[in-house]
């Protein structure tokens, strides 16, 4: 179950597409602002890219947010000392403002379904579990010809648990997560508020969790934005590698400005 606090006032948002228009910005983590690393735990950010969101962040009037299949307080260690609003866990979590605004509950087969995903894990090299309490990963990166085996598993497993879960698939990883939690959800919800109602939505993701995020910016005619180029997308635009974006944040941080554009032109 997912325990939302209603935002102040609910906007409807239509006919938002010109590129220069005020914009609030939604930033996949793994993939986009970090590249993609052996393990979950290996990730690096660059230590130019906190501070330079935090900048924008102000310069956007606070919508700014990381719509991430990480939980909230990884992304908060990542990005000390700064703090952003955060849909975490693929929008089974959203703090805005400083105060947790949704929270699904873990369903009660998790543990159990946790503990059969370690067996397989410690049965097999470089299979490595997640588990991020609401959610459990399962990555397959370091063990690629296990990929079959693993997926075969994670499915059958989300099938034993019911309609109460579903199966989000990635890069090497599948995640069984609560039915009601989407990045594309998440995100709706945090247009519908005050600090980011009005403006001209753009999501920047790299990976299959984030089509669905692509779709809902899409259909509100926002600017999505896909990292790399190696399959098809519901993406309208994208760009080369977390470098590339970088370089984006970093030269807006600077020069104070940050549109639609910024991320269409070159």
């Amino acid at each position: 179950m997912t325990t939302l606090i209603e935002p102040e006032s609910i906007h409807e948002i239509r006919d938002i597409a010109q590129t220069e228009q005020q914009i609030a910005l939604f930033l996949d983590f793994d993939g986009t602002l970090v590249e993609i690393a052996p393990s979950p735990e290996d990730v690096k950010l660059d230590r130019r890219v906190a501070p330079a969101l935090e900048t924008l962040r102000l310069k956007l009037g606070g919508a700014l947010a990381l719509v991430s299949g990480r939980p909230i307080a990884f992304l908060d260690e990542m990005l000390t000392p700064y703090q952003f609003d955060i849909a975490g866990l693929h929008g089974a979590q959203i703090r805005m403002g400083g105060a947790l605004r949704a929270q699904s509950d873990a369903p009660d087969s998790l543990h159990e379904a946790l503990r059969e995903l370690v067996r397989f894990a410690n049965s097999h090299v470089g299979i490595i579990v997640e588990d991020k309490r609401i959610s459990v990963a399962l990555h397959w990166r370091l063990a690629p010809t296990l990929k079959d085996e693993a997926l075969d598993l994670m499915r059958r497993t989300a099938a034993k648990m019911g309609p109460g879960v579903r199966l989000q698939e990635g890069k090497s990883v599948a995640e069984i997560v609560p039915a009601n939690a989407s990045k594309g959800g998440a995100i709706a919800w945090l247009m519908a508020t005050p600090t980011y109602a009005a403006r001209l939505p753009v999501f920047i993701g790299d990976d299959i969790t984030d089509e669905d995020g692509f779709k809902t910016v899409n259909a509100m005619g926002g600017l999505s934005v896909r990292i790399g180029a190696d399959r098809e997308s519901r993406a309208m635009h994208r760009l080369a590698s977390p470098t590339a974006l970088h370089r984006i944040l970093l030269e807006a941080a600077e020069n104070g400005h940050l549109s639609a554009a910024s991320f269409t032109q070159g």
